[in-house]
């Protein structure tokens, strides 16, 4: 995967946007490249389906495309635009579906070095904690994935849900409150 990090001040990325502001589909295509994965990701946590997240992936570059000569930096990752588009496309999503939001499956890589067993364990680990995301409201959903899955800081989860960064570390906050409660309820009814 060639998910790498990049900030906004990384001359890099700084020379690909203002090539892709000015209509350069080369610079663009290689920021293509740096954030593809990162937004399949984020897509596919929030979706759950393949496919879906694929489509909504390609929508948020062509959205992302047709606006680039409106693109203002504002001190901020280039990612946390195009995150930005990815949310208001999701919401155009459940719109139109009227469905809930939903973490589905998640498929954990082989590891070769990893036996059976610990990929087992990893496996309920994880399903377990999706069913108790899943039991979260939705503002709580989408910040623990943002924060947990995306690994976003709070400034810029802010800044795409256009709500404080406060706000975010309330959410946050009570989210995990209700994940712990959840997730204790869970265990307990293993015993």
């Amino acid at each position: 995967m060639r998910d790498k990090p990049t900030l906004a001040q990384d001359p890099q990325v700084v020379a690909l946007v203002e090539g892709a502001r000015t209509g350069d589909a080369e610079s663009f295509g290689q920021l293509y490249d740096l954030y593809v994965d990162r937004i399949y990701r984020h897509l596919y946590y929030r979706v759950g389906n393949a496919s879906e997240a694929e489509d909504l992936a390609a929508q948020v570059f062509l959205n992302a495309w047709r606006a680039m000569g409106n693109y203002r930096p504002m001190g901020r990752p280039f990612v946390v635009w195009l995150l930005t588009i990815a949310h208001n496309l999701l919401v155009d999503y459940y719109r139109a579906r009227r469905e809930s939001t939903s973490l589905e499956d998640v498929i954990i890589p082989a590891d070769d070095s990893a036996d059976p067993v610990t990929l087992a364990e990893k496996s309920f680990a994880s399903a377990a904690l999706r069913q108790a995301i899943r039991k979260l409201k939705r503002d709580q959903q989408l910040v623990v994935v943002m924060r947990y899955i995306d690994g976003m800081d709070y400034t810029d989860i802010a800044a795409v849900l256009h709500k404080s960064e406060g706000a975010v570390r309330v959410i946050l906050h009570r989210a995990l409150i209700a994940l712990r409660g959840v997730m204790g309820q869970e265990i307990g009814s293993l015993l």
